[in-house]
């Protein structure tokens, strides 16, 4: 828009990227060198079934602070184990990085393979610490979204039902906006839109019922003046079964506040693990001693409901947390300390 503005070519443009890249990574390296690193590292698989893997280096400073730093991100073949050990090994030699203190992975199977092969490839380098036997750590995060999966299973069909009401609204801009004149004639003013959540994020499918929940009187409006609206559940397919489950009835939104206020333990846990302006491992016990007070209340409870999900997540709660994961936690808190 600004005539006098000479725009560089797209070589131009390249060369002084890759230069400035060069020099971040030299200015990043001077930082690295003799830090005790924490990596972090995850797979995603694009759309055109592409694999990529990050990298991700944190490390607190001689004055405490705390630091960030993606190391890599990069395409890979495969999610093997073996596969993702060599990219990570090859971006530690490549930064020059000898001083490792924990790897941490969520618990698919593939990183048993990949720490085990880090293992094996820093056995001998004299800077590695009891011979990296708690360099393996779990993330917390996707633990405690494997606790709450279990506890979800047992109202999944009030779930299903809200989500498939919320998906018919946002289908079409005239389905929201005939959805928007049931909640001003309600005068309903919540600043909340409706979303839909992810199937491996148990905490979006929390913020969906949270936000769906305040609306319940207009899914019920919608309901009784939206024809399209009571069709959409009674479509068939070739076999003859309904498409679409729902609508969402009373019992289905009780089932949602019952959810809700249950759910909202874990994810101010989950807020709390996640966070990433702070340390976090010294609050671990905390929020698992947290954790485990409100299940054990909640397996007592009268609501057949609530005491039915709490079981389900305390068997889950107990593989991963029980007795010995408790004696591994004060085992490296004395290594700690």
């Amino acid at each position: 828009m600004q005539p006098r503005f000479n725009i560089p070519s797209r070589f131009t443009v390249i060369r002084d990227c890759l230069k400035l890249y060069v020099e971040e990574k030299k200015r990043l390296k001077r930082a690295l060198n003799g830090q005790r690193l924490c990596l972090t590292t995850d797979r995603w698989t694009s759309i055109q079934n592409i694999s990529y893997m990050s990298l991700t280096a944190h490390w607190i400073d001689n004055e405490w602070n705390l630091y960030k730093r993606i190391l890599n991100f990069c395409e890979v073949s495969n999610h093997m184990g073996e596969t993702i050990g060599q990219v990570i090994k090859n971006c530690l030699l490549d930064w020059g990085i000898d001083k490792l203190l924990t790897v941490t992975v969520d618990n698919a199977s593939s990183n048993s393979v990949t720490i085990s092969y880090l293992n094996n490839v820093m056995k001998d380098w004299p800077t590695n610490i009891l011979s990296n036997e708690q360099l393996h750590v779990k993330c917390c995060s996707h633990i405690v979204n494997l606790i709450v999966c279990d506890g979800l299973k047992e109202i999944n069909v009030s779930v299903v039902k809200i989500r498939n009401a919320i998906r018919f609204v946002r289908s079409s801009p005239f389905r929201l906006l005939a959805f928007k004149k049931c909640a001003e004639k309600l005068h309903i003013e919540c600043k909340k839109s409706l979303c839909l959540d992810v199937a491996t994020r148990w905490n979006s499918t929390y913020l969906m019922l949270e936000a769906a929940e305040k609306f319940e009187k207009v899914f019920v409006r919608l309901g009784q003046s939206e024809p399209r609206y009571m069709s959409y559940f009674l479509e068939v397919d070739s076999k003859g079964n309904k498409k679409n489950i729902g609508p969402p009835n009373l019992e289905d939104w009780e089932n949602a506040r019952t959810l809700l206020k249950f759910l909202k333990i874990f994810y101010m846990v989950t807020l709390r693990f996640s966070s990433s302006l702070h340390v976090t491992s010294n609050s671990f016990f905390n929020e698992l001693i947290y954790m485990h007070t409100n299940l054990l209340q909640l397996c007592k409870s009268r609501d057949n409901l609530l005491s039915g999900m709490a079981m389900n997540m305390m068997l889950k709660f107990e593989k991963y947390w029980g007795c010995k994961a408790n004696q591994n936690f004060f085992y490296c808190m004395w290594l700690i300390f």
